[in-house]
């Protein structure tokens, strides 16, 4: 989705980076505010414009993985795909009692269905 506006208008996303077992911090980016946009559509205009090693996740082209952009919005858990984005400032972590893989990416596979090769 393309968020370029004919206004000056910005969100702030404050947006935890980190990799397990290495030192986290929050970094903050501003993204064209258009109404209707969501936070996963803030996120791929980051990633597209700005810095690609911005890890998140999702797969809206595949139902059976929906949860996929799950994570935490302001202190909620929430879908970034349907979390509508805010003109203000937002803070945007992984999921809580999750193993964090990298940025907002958590290892959100039950244990029943992982398997080892």
């Amino acid at each position: 989705m393309n968020l370029e506006t004919d206004k000056n208008l910005n969100a702030e996303l404050d947006i935890f980076r980190g990799t397990a077992g290495s030192d986290s911090k929050f970094e903050t980016f501003n993204v064209p505010f258009r109404q209707g946009a969501s936070v996963l559509d803030a996120l791929i205009w980051i990633n597209d414009n700005v810095d690609e090693t911005l890890s998140f996740r999702y797969s809206c082209i595949n139902a059976n993985a929906c949860k996929e952009c799950m994570m935490l919005i302001d202190g909620k858990v929430e879908y970034a795909c349907l979390k509508k984005l805010q003109e203000k400032k937002s803070k945007l972590q992984p999921l809580p009692n999750k193993k964090l893989i990298k940025d907002l990416v958590t290892d959100i596979v039950p244990p029943k269905e992982k398997f080892s090769i």
